[in-house]
């Protein structure tokens, strides 16, 4: 069970990880843009689901696993005090996250166009407060960012798995 879904989600047709992201991948060829991922929760699945679509390259710039806390701040450039007062796991991490791995991964000092991030708690145990299954997946495009906050219900390999699809899902819904 998820909490949080928006409807939009739910109403879509897509229904294979690999359906998901061909259909993200085209569409992003369809506007010239690209895409820059940034996980921590997921750990490199939602680059590695997009890159298992044939033609990738032409789209994706790459991505950063920024599993530990200092990485968010260091590399993608989280701020270091919402980190100190609420910890990686909290919508306006994903939002900065989002953000940051546009410039990190950009091209001769253009922003890619999509970033889309995950971060979030797989378990066993709770992090910084947060119980399992809650994950920020956050999406960030010329046009804005939006965070959706989700609890996902199931073992840690489901969380993570189900994360990066709605990633994918997520980022196609915002194009």
């Amino acid at each position: 069970m998820i909490d949080g879904v928006p409807d939009d989600l739910d109403e879509t047709v897509v229904r294979t990880p690999f359906e998901s992201a061909s259909l993200l991948l085209d569409r992003l060829a369809e506007l010239g843009w690209t895409v820059a991922v940034a996980e921590s929760l997921t750990g490199g699945l939602v680059v590695s689901s997009l890159v298992d679509v044939p033609g990738a390259s032409r789209v994706v710039r790459g991505g950063v696993v920024a599993y530990a806390t200092d990485l968010k701040h260091g590399v993608l450039g989280v701020d270091q005090a919402l980190l100190d007062a609420h910890g990686a796991v909290h919508p306006r991490v994903a939002r900065q996250m989002a953000r940051g791995v546009r410039d990190v991964l950009g091209r001769d000092g253009v922003a890619a166009d999509v970033g889309i991030a995950t971060t979030g708690v797989a378990g066993p145990d709770e992090q910084d407060g947060q119980p399992v299954g809650t994950v920020h997946i956050a999406v960030s495009t010329p046009l804005g960012t939006r965070v959706d906050s989700l609890v996902i219900a199931g073992d840690r390999d489901r969380i993570r798995r189900e994360t990066a699809h709605l990633a994918v899902r997520r980022a196609l819904a915002a194009l």
